[in-house]
């Protein structure tokens, strides 16, 4: 059987002070974000060099993906940045084992093993 398919909004940036965030929709995520960083993709991702995913969604339905995108895509750009950190923040508690590292993108946690210490 087929698996279903998955569709996925996501937010690109391209540094760790960026002024830039690109907001997408996909069907593949992990092959678009692939090509973002190739610069396969040409215009606003390649000129503004997006090549890190920061944010993504998953979602069953494409009109639901394309509906929260269009919703992302109006918001001030403080909203998308505590969009960000919550993910983030998620993550780093999901995996006790890692610790931040100070200078991290957009204020988001950026994990790194232990080093035993």
């Amino acid at each position: 059987m087929r698996p279903p398919k998955q569709f996925f909004v996501y937010i690109m940036t391209n540094g760790p002070r960026s002024a830039v965030l690109y907001t997408g929709v996909t069907g593949q995520l992990v092959r678009r974000v692939w090509q973002h960083k190739q610069k396969r993709v040409p215009g606003f991702t390649s000129r503004y060099n997006l090549t890190r995913l920061v944010y993504y969604e998953r979602f069953c339905y494409p009109d639901a993906a394309i509906a929260r995108e269009k919703e992302i895509k109006s918001w001030r750009r403080s909203k998308k940045i505590q969009l960000i950190e919550a993910m983030n923040a998620a993550v780093y508690m999901a995996a006790p084992y890692r610790r931040p590292v100070v200078g991290s993108l957009l204020g988001l946690w950026v994990q790194q093993p232990e080093t035993g210490m």
